[in-house]
């Protein structure tokens, strides 16, 4: 039963993927809901990320598979010059954004959620101020309160951007132009995955990576299988190691590189145009976060695996976040689950989220996907819990499904203990990774043993197989520790 002292039981500040579920969880569970949101409903994920950019990937997808005159000649297929229409790709991309996001502010309508128009804030303990676009301001009261107001590109100081020339991944999936030579600086999943879409497209890319190494926060296993067939494979020139130090908008676009130890500039280029793919950076700077005395670590809220707001170590009563904001895994699933596990727990169903079986994936072709811990990440479990980490690789190459595909490049790496034969972790690069990566997140969140796991039947020939196979590798390497012990 709703509280009348409130104007609502709840108050989502952002209509995310996060603030989406939230907002609809609670409305389903009977309570009075309201949802606050400055732009487009669906927030990054559905209007300037996941969604408009995996369209964007499928139809450059279907670009470079007519355009792989080698390999179609492998099954006997001979294709004529493939021919695309730039406009109508971007059009494909702005369709099915509009699709969702007429689906999810109807679904948050259909659940009884009022949707209010417009910059959300906190006004101190259990209070919202919003102001809509006319500057009308008004206060309203809730029991509980969630943020979930998300991220927005980063770019690093030097750089200037226009929105044309020099632009953020905000920009890139409206695909207004295809330059004949762009820089994206960055390689993580970002950056990837707009080079696969470029390269697709007959773009030339030059990548700049400020670390040692690009792909950088890929297992280095996949990383070196990944590179020869994502950066080598392609029309990529690969930088690492180096700075974009400035970066001035124009036509050409002028990039001054510099050494990252030393910040002595080593190279110029001119370019056409420039993707800044280095990262995210929370919602939080308007939130009136002072209101209520919280702080936050370089713009994220602290928060504990309740999603509750911490103040000094301490949860914030009635308060929550979920999301980016949160900077914990900056995923769109990851903000859902938060989203979710926030109302249980106000509803009194005490839930933690379990980070580690929350999976992540690149969507570039092939697809490079990661669940659980790194191997870094696993060798320091291992000595601090003394136990023997587990290791063994699975490779497409033996799956008779990819070996029919002609896609019999890929590889998984799965990590476990020897000792009980939990699952830790698993990183795939290949045929479907994204897919075949839910398995082992199941495992994973069910804290299931190789032992257990090498019993189950897989239907063959599927790509999921190369996970059967890992599953019964690993069993054997228990079954010997065990044996020794």
């Amino acid at each position: 039963m709703s509280d009348a002292k409130f104007d609502f039981d709840l108050i989502v500040i952002g209509a995310g993927y996060g603030g989406f579920d939230a907002a609809k969880h609670a409305a389903e569970h009977g309570l009075n809901v309201a949802i606050i949101e400055s732009r487009d409903m669906g927030g990054t994920c559905v209007n300037r990320g996941c969604v408009p950019s995996k369209a964007l990937l499928a139809a450059s997808g279907k670009v470079r598979e007519l355009a792989d005159a080698q390999h179609l000649k492998k099954f006997g297929i001979h294709s004529t010059p493939v021919r695309f229409e730039r406009k109508k790709i971007a059009e494909h991309a702005n369709s099915l954004v509009a699709t969702i996001r007429t689906n999810l502010t109807k679904t948050l309508e259909r659940s009884g959620v009022t949707i209010l128009k417009g910059l959300g804030r906190l006004e101190g303990a259990q209070k919202v101020g919003i102001r809509d676009k006319n500057g009308v301001d008004r206060v309203l009261t809730s029991k509980d309160v969630i943020i979930a107001t998300g991220s927005d590109p980063f770019v690093p100081p030097g750089i200037a951007t226009d929105g044309r020339t020099v632009f953020t991944s905000d920009e890139a999936i409206n695909l207004e132009w295809l330059p004949r030579w762009i820089a994206i600086i960055g390689s993580g999943y970002i950056g990837l995955e707009f080079a696969d879409i470029y390269t697709a497209l007959g773009c030339e890319v030059t990548m700049i990576e400020a670390l040692d190494r690009v792909m950088p926060t890929f297992d280095p296993d996949i990383t070196k299988l990944a590179y020869r067939n994502l950066i080598d494979g392609r029309d990529i020139d690969a930088k690492a190691g180096v700075l974009a130090k400035k970066v001035v908008p124009g036509c050409p676009v002028k990039i001054e590189l510099a050494d990252v130890e030393s910040r002595d500039t080593v190279d110029e280029l001119e370019v056409d145009a420039v993707l800044v793919a280095t990262g995210r950076a929370p919602t939080s700077k308007n939130l009136n976060l002072e209101s209520m005395g919280i702080e936050t670590v370089r713009g994220f809220i602290s928060v504990d695996d309740s999603m509750r707001v911490l103040k000094g170590g301490q949860p914030v009563p009635n308060l929550w976040a979920v999301g980016d904001i949160t900077g914990k895994l900056m995923l769109a699933h990851t903000a859902a689950a938060q989203g979710t596990v926030a109302v249980d727990n106000i509803l009194g169903d005490l839930r933690k989220i379990d980070y580690r079986s929350i999976p992540a994936a690149t969507f570039t072709h092939p697809e490079i996907s990661s669940v659980g811990l790194s191997e870094s990440e696993a060798k320091d479990l291992a000595s601090k819990e003394n136990f023997e980490l587990g290791s063994v690789r699975s490779y497409f190459k033996a799956n008779s499904k990819a070996l029919a595909e002609l896609e019999s490049d890929g590889l998984m790496k799965l990590l476990f203990r020897k000792d009980s034969g939990e699952v830790l972790g698993a990183h795939i690069y290949g045929l479907h990774a994204a897919d075949l990566i839910q398995e082992v997140a199941n495992a994973i969140a069910r804290r299931q043993c190789v032992t257990q796991l090498a019993n189950e039947v897989h239907t063959h020939p599927t790509l999921c197989e190369v996970i059967e196979v890992a599953y019964k590798q690993a069993s054997q390497q228990v079954k010997k520790s065990i044996g020794k012990g």
